[in-house]
């Protein structure tokens, strides 16, 4: 047999239809708030990490190797993820990792050479790795299966809020200096680890478990492996490894300043433009993973990004790109929250070796992405960089096909 899950409701939405709706729980919300000071520092940062990398006399296959090598750390270092959380708990590895992001990002902003902003930028990677595998274990086990997208979109719409006050701010670090938007992200990133080491709940061996899934049985990995909807997750995070953390971040920059002929500061604006019309979509997005499913969600959103991205290489100028940059945005509010929650569906409730299997996809496309994107652009186009990124979006809308479908109930 395939092991293919049968359709189904959500999982307590039907029994529990005469009870109060479960309101958000205090970890998810202190999760919420973590997000938000990461994601400024890391949006301050986006609009000029190209363009100090190529400060130092490298061409785009090293600025790609930059980026590739936080993402190849973070996932050498997300299987030992799992064993840490389950000697030390949530709480503690949240607060190293994101301590260690920023003890190197300050160092970064202070680099002599190419090859200590390599290995700076890798030691990153590392301390990443265990923010967010600690970040989204915790996360998927304490939510109520029926409002998990919701809980996710909680989660990453103070990533959000971050990223679009982060690359505005950004812009304007860059005038000063090249240097200056790396101080600022390590300072946002330890006000991020304190918040966690003081305010969320989890903590210890293993860390009580929290939710409606508290005595739920783990899961046999291999039993998880099998599900259609976990191995539609883990291809739909390579492709968004490939092309949002990868490609879109990499290669945006660049083509503002090389192709436009622009600025840092316009790619500020059109990424927080992006980030403006994902945190509007993040909410009727969410609920429509929970209400209507994971399965379309994961079809329509991911085709829909797969066309924005190759029509962004066509620009003829910052207002259109700026306006495909949101499309990709509201996709990307279903991206986002809809391979998650499939996830967690998979794997229930204690699912940290699912988790880091599933950031380590995202890992490896972001690991390989930039690399390809950038030896692309230097050897053919701009075009053929954005478009691979857009066929391994296509491609992971078309294997979502295979998922079960989906008989919600509202919640």
């Amino acid at each position: 047999m395939r092991g293919r899950p049968r359709a189904s409701a959500v999982p307590g939405s039907a029994a529990s239809g005469s009870s109060p709706k479960p309101r958000l729980n205090r970890d998810v919300i202190v999760l919420g708030v973590i997000a938000f000071f990461v994601m400024v520092g890391f949006g301050v940062v986006v609009p000029v990490l190209p363009v100090y990398v190529q400060s130092f006399g490298v061409g785009n296959l090293e600025v790609g190797a930059v980026v590739s090598a936080f993402a190849l750390m973070r996932f050498v270092f997300s299987p030992v993820c799992g064993r840490l959380i389950d000697w030390a708990g949530e709480r503690t590895v949240l607060a190293i990792g994101i301590g260690i992001v920023a003890l190197s990002s300050g160092l970064v902003g202070a680099a002599d050479s190419y090859l200590q902003l390599l290995l700076l930028r890798g030691a990153g990677g590392i301390g990443s790795a265990m923010f967010s595998v600690s970040a989204m274990t915790l996360l998927l086990r304490t939510a109520e299966p029926g409002r998990r997208a919701r809980a996710i979109g909680f989660y990453q719409g103070g990533f959000l809020i971050g990223g679009m006050a982060g690359p505005a701010i950004g812009s304007l670090l860059a005038t000063i200096s090249l240097t200056a938007p790396f101080f600022f992200y390590a300072g946002t990133l330890t006000v991020a680890g304190l918040v966690g080491l003081f305010m969320l709940r989890s903590g210890g061996r293993g860390g009580a478990l929290a939710g409606a899934d508290a005595s739920a049985d783990r899961t046999p990995f291999r039993t998880v492996l099998r599900d259609e909807r976990f191995r539609a997750a883990c291809i739909a995070n390579f492709a968004q490894g490939w092309t949002s953390l990868g490609v879109r971040t990499t290669l945006i920059p660049l083509f503002v300043v090389v192709v436009l002929g622009g600025t840092s500061s316009w790619t500020g604006i059109a990424l927080a433009a992006a980030a403006v019309a994902q945190a509007l979509a993040l909410a009727p997005a969410a609920r429509f993973v929970d209400t209507v499913g994971r399965r379309p969600a994961i079809i329509g959103a991911f085709a829909v990004a797969g066309l924005a991205i190759v029509a962004i290489s066509f620009s003829p100028n910052i207002w259109v790109l700026g306006t495909l940059l949101c499309v990709y945005g509201v996709a990307a509010a279903f991206m986002g929250t809809a391979p998650a929650a499939a996830v967690g569906d998979a794997a229930g409730a204690r699912g940290g070796r699912p988790v880091s299997v599933f950031s380590m996809c995202a890992d490896a496309g972001a690991i390989v992405g930039p690399l390809v994107a950038g030896l692309l652009v230097d050897t053919f186009s701009f075009s053929a960089g954005f478009a691979v990124g857009g066929i391994f979006l296509v491609l992971a809308a078309a294997y979502a096909l295979r998922m079960p479908s989906e008989r919600r109930v509202a919640a």
